[in-house]
């Protein structure tokens, strides 16, 4: 979720968790992200509310004016409408505003699109709308738009026209009315809670020295169970350990009342960390504690298997701070000028194929279905166009020889060798199939010489004082070949605004390719020694998914919101809000 973290490289063992820096370095912990995956929590977690406003609409009733109500609907990917709510009926009027406010969960990952339907009501369903059947009422118009274009607009306000509901490219200039849907972001979304923690008196565990403790703190759910949403490092050696801060979003625990568990363990390096106590404390509760300065007891649950009972220990837990800031979120950026920059860069290599033959990874179907490399591209760049306000995308190929010429690792694919962009995820396709008619598959596996290339671009973006993020994908179908020098590029551009998803296709074993995440591992490290300022990399590679399912290249595009504000809030960038 990468909301919530401790400061300190000491704790990374800790229940498989990563070392982070508080924004400066947030990486995600994974322990904490893993279970919330398996729960069905990915990415960015915003609740936005939504209020409506209308005019000018169509006058349906013969004595008085209309009697409008508004549904909202998310369209799935394959076309089904999903109802999520009503407003209420405004009796008589053409230009409503509806007190009935909808509020829903925004991700980064996905495309969310939104359907609106205005209908006249008839006055007996007036004080049962959940009810009615809305067959039975007058169409008024309707209108759509994806979320992530009313959240990307300045003001966070978007004016649909209404159109019929057999609205057609014949009768377009048919007037139902205009639509205004106005987005707000909840204030919990942004609250964030700075925590140090300490404790006193903590028991012996280790045989031959003082235990090593840290602390993981969970949030209880509906039926009792535990979500792990915080961690603290492992303090080695030490039954008085203080522990560095732990930030913690509002929004994830759901309420300051909401109970969270605070469990102190004794790490062990088999995984096997030993209980040492714990404590059931609200947010509300734990901020008296610092305010009394006084500390809680923790406790354990005793063997007795007939009558088992909690046992208060010696040991407590101190809150030495406690702060609660409200920060700038990724939607504030967003609406506040920042764009989101795509980049494509694809494998041209041997390994991957005779283009011609229906085994290639490059083989373009003749029903139309995409194989691997065009489906990552759609995928990807569905969701990243929406961002993006000329819609212009830098793209590339490599490990190719185009005709009469060398092998190229980084050439325009496009063709033309004055500039990289293409208009629009259809100019990447075309200029993708057209490629693969023009070059002859080549190698080895060269990543440096388009990562330079991107963070070239996004270097000049920053001289030129733009508010631009880029995102570059590389999609490949092999272990990458120059390995330092593609880690040198990474180091290079890890001080720049630009993250790097890096797909693979086909059944290669990339273990090695693991190396560059730095989510798995340790930072990387240029030739220099010098070590990257922040993780840049996600790599995963691609498998198809069954019906219902997150894809992974949505996984991919979960983590950005966090690498972006790990960027601004490390620069102090803030948005024009």
């Amino acid at each position: 979720m990468g909301n919530c973290c401790s400061d300190v490289a000491g704790g990374k063992m800790a229940v498989g968790g990563t070392a982070s820096d508080h924004y400066n370095s947030a990486g995600p912990n994974d322990a904490v992200d893993n279970f919330f995956r398996s729960r069905g929590y990915n990415g960015l977690f915003s609740q936005i509310e939504l209020s409506f406003s209308a005019s000018g609409l169509r006058d349906r009733d013969i004595i008085s004016k209309s009697d409008p109500m508004l549904v909202l609907y998310e369209k799935g990917r394959n076309g089904a409408l999903k109802e999520l709510g009503r407003t209420e009926v405004i009796l008589n009027s053409l230009n409503p505003t509806w007190i009935t406010k909808h509020t829903l969960t925004y991700h980064f990952e996905t495309v969310q699109n939104l359907v609106f339907r205005v209908y006249d009501v008839d006055t007996q369903f007036h004080n049962s709308v959940k009810m009615l059947k809305l067959e039975e009422q007058e169409h008024l118009g309707e209108a759509t738009c994806a979320l992530s274009e009313i959240i990307t607009k300045f003001d966070r306000s978007m004016a649909l026209d209404l159109h019929a509901e057999d609205f057609s490219r014949s009768t377009q200039s048919r007037n139902c009315g205009k639509l205004l849907v106005h987005a707000e972001e909840s204030v919990s979304s942004k609250t964030t809670v700075e925590m140090t923690l300490r404790s006193s008196d903590l028991e012996y565990r280790d045989l031959f020295s003082r235990s090593d403790p840290f602390l993981l703190i969970s949030k209880v759910v509906e039926g009792g169970s535990h979500i792990p949403i915080c961690k603290t490092e492992v303090v080695k050696n030490d039954l008085n350990p203080i522990w560095k801060p732990v930030f913690m979003n509002i929004q994830q625990i759901g309420s300051k009342e909401n109970p969270l568990i605070l469990e102190c363990y004794n790490f062990n390096s088999n995984g096997k960390h030993d209980l040492m106590g714990k404590m059931q404390k609200s947010l509300t509760e734990l901020e008296k504690l610092f305010s009394s300065g006084q500390g809680g007891n923790f406790s354990l649950s005793t063997a007795a298997s007939h009558n088992p009972q909690n046992k208060m220990l010696k040991g407590r837990l101190y809150v030495d701070k406690y702060a609660e800031s409200v920060q700038y979120s990724f939607l504030d950026y967003l609406a506040g000028g920042f764009e989101l920059n795509f980049m494509v860069a694809v494998d041209f290599t041997a390994s991957n194929g005779n283009p011609r033959l229906p085994d290639s990874l490059h083989y373009i179907d003749p029903s139309g279905r995409p194989n691997a490399y065009q489906r990552a591209i759609s995928e990807v760049g569905e969701v990243l166009q929406c961002y993006d306000s000329d819609k212009r995308f830098p793209t590339w190929g490599f490990g190719a020889r185009p005709i009469d010429g060398p092998v190229s690792h980084c050439f325009n694919l496009n063709g033309s060798s004055h500039y990289c962009e293409v208009e629009g995820i259809q100019g990447i396709m075309k200029a993708y199939t057209s490629a693969l008619l023009n070059v002859s598959l080549a190698g080895p596996t060269l990543f440096g010489p388009v990562i330079s290339n991107a963070a070239l671009i996004a270097s000049q973006s920053v001289a030129n004082g733009g508010r631009k993020y880029f995102v570059l994908l590389i999609i490949t179908d092999g272990v990458v070949t120059d390995l330092q020098e593609t880690k040198d590029a990474l180091v290079k551009a890890s001080d720049l605004p630009l993250s790097i998803l890096i797909v693979g296709v086909g059944g290669a074993d990339f273990k090695e390719m693991e190396i560059l995440d730095a989510d798995k591992g340790e930072r990387l490290e240029s030739s220099s020694g010098r070590v990257a300022s922040r993780d840049i990399v996600q790599f995963v590679p691609f498998r198809d998914v069954q019906s219902g399912e997150i894809s992974v290249v949505q996984e991919l595009l979960a983590e950005l919101p966090t690498q972006f504000l790990t960027y601004v809030r490390s620069r102090s960038i803030q948005p024009n809000v």
